[in-house]
């Protein structure tokens, strides 16, 4: 097999970076895209491949013996019953973040990557960023010492837009945005530390978003109105302050991992910017981000003492496309990984992982902030690996 023909379910605005494995001169081209959505289909054809063929229902894609791999950008809600369906088709697959919106989600798309003998990949590109890439090699230098806490505040400046005037606003569709958001985050800080969280404990509301406007605000898009104008992907026509809304929109939650490492994660959906800030203490020194700098500092201590400081500051190259750069290269890695046997930089079990810990979070944080242990993988998933299933 030399070129990897690739079919893709959900057509929404995550498919567009699907361009990045339509290369007709190369190593791979995106023949085929499904969406309910009839209004979805053209545009697709517009922004990845004209000659595409598009349909309404995936299961007509999933038959087409043709089709060596296929991309879910669908709904969260609906990752497991078409990554399973792919896999058990003989597809081998890529699926958006998060992995399901439930932890038995995940096991059974795990369940049918094992069964399938096919590659598999979760889109975790924050592990791709020239941010979080330097902060992983700083940390395995040893430049800190042993890692023994992590702190991220989340400023999610563009809430309403990404997420409120939509089907993210529903817990049934998502659990909660500690599964669609803080996914990522909850990888990068399993990845920096090289340990999974155990238990958490959460708390969290509707402070801003729902039914009760906090201020005099109004919402960019209701529901008279075509498009928002404030929109990044698209005409949304939900309002942000609809009645249903029952997705927290500020949270806070603190982590417990293997080996006693503590960790905090704090999410707001109204604050004015938008970036992360990440702070790593080691026994030796600490690290932080800095977003809006595009910069890791680094502080180390040389004498057992807070008076003798030594600084370094790294300024991380700006990449160029879509999140940071990061999205170019994993659709490489999984073209090379299907091709070439390379191993994935985040493996599955560590997408089913993120989701464990949010939704623990999730029902600490509606039960009032009570400690919950994190659902433990069985042990087979933890031997899981692409080497164990490639054919």
């Amino acid at each position: 097999m030399e070129q990897i023909r690739i079919g893709v379910i959900g057509l929404g605005w995550r498919a567009g970076v699907t361009k990045y494995w339509h290369r007709p001169d190369g190593k791979s081209v995106v023949v085929a895209g499904a969406d309910t959505n009839p209004a979805r289909l053209d545009k697709f054809r517009e922004r990845v491949n004209p000659d595409a063929d598009v349909m309404l229902d995936y299961r007509e894609l999933l038959q087409r013996p043709d089709i060596d791999a296929v991309v879910v950008m669908t709904p969260d809600h609906c990752h497991d019953e078409h990554a399973v369906a792919a896999l058990r088709a003989g597809k081998h697959v890529y699926c958006e973040k998060p992995l399901a919106v439930t932890v038995d989600g995940c096991d059974r798309i795990l369940e049918a990557w094992r069964d399938s003998g096919k590659h598999f990949m979760i889109g975790f590109n924050m592990r791709y960023m020239n941010m979080y890439r330097t902060m992983k090699e700083i940390i395995a230098a040893g430049d800190i010492g042993e890692v023994k806490a992590v702190w991220v505040r989340h400023f999610v400046g563009l809430g309403s837009d990404y997420y409120y005037h939509s089907w993210h606003g529903s817990s049934k569709n998502t659990t909660s945005l500690l599964l669609q958001k803080a996914s990522h985050d909850i990888d990068i800080i399993h990845w920096l530390t090289g340990r999974y969280t155990t238990k958490v404990a959460a708390f969290g509301g509707v402070d801003y978003f729902g039914g009760s406007k906090p201020n005099d605000l109004t919402c960019p898009e209701c529901p008279e109105k075509e498009t928002c104008p404030e929109a990044r992907f698209g005409p949304l026509t939900q309002c942000a302050f609809r009645e249903e809304i029952d997705v927290e929109d500020n949270s806070m939650v603190l982590m417990e991992l293997e080996g006693g490492i503590k960790a905090s994660y704090m999410q707001c959906h109204f604050t004015p910017d938008y970036e992360r800030n990440y702070t790593i203490i080691g026994t030796e020194g600490r690290i932080e981000n800095s977003e809006p700098n595009n910069q890791v500092i680094v502080k180390s201590r040389k004498s057992n003492t807070w008076r003798d400081l030594s600084d370094r500051v790294y300024n991380i190259r700006k990449a160029e496309g879509s999140h940071n750069g990061a999205d170019e290269k994993i659709c490489e890695d999984f073209i090379n990984m299907i091709l070439h046997g390379k191993e994935p930089v985040a493996q599955p079990i560590a997408g089913r992982m993120s989701v464990a810990v949010g939704c623990a979070a999730t029902e600490s944080m509606r039960a009032g902030g009570r400690v919950i242990r994190v659902k433990e993988p069985r042990p087979w998933m933890l031997g899981l690996n692409e080497s164990a299933v490639r054919y």
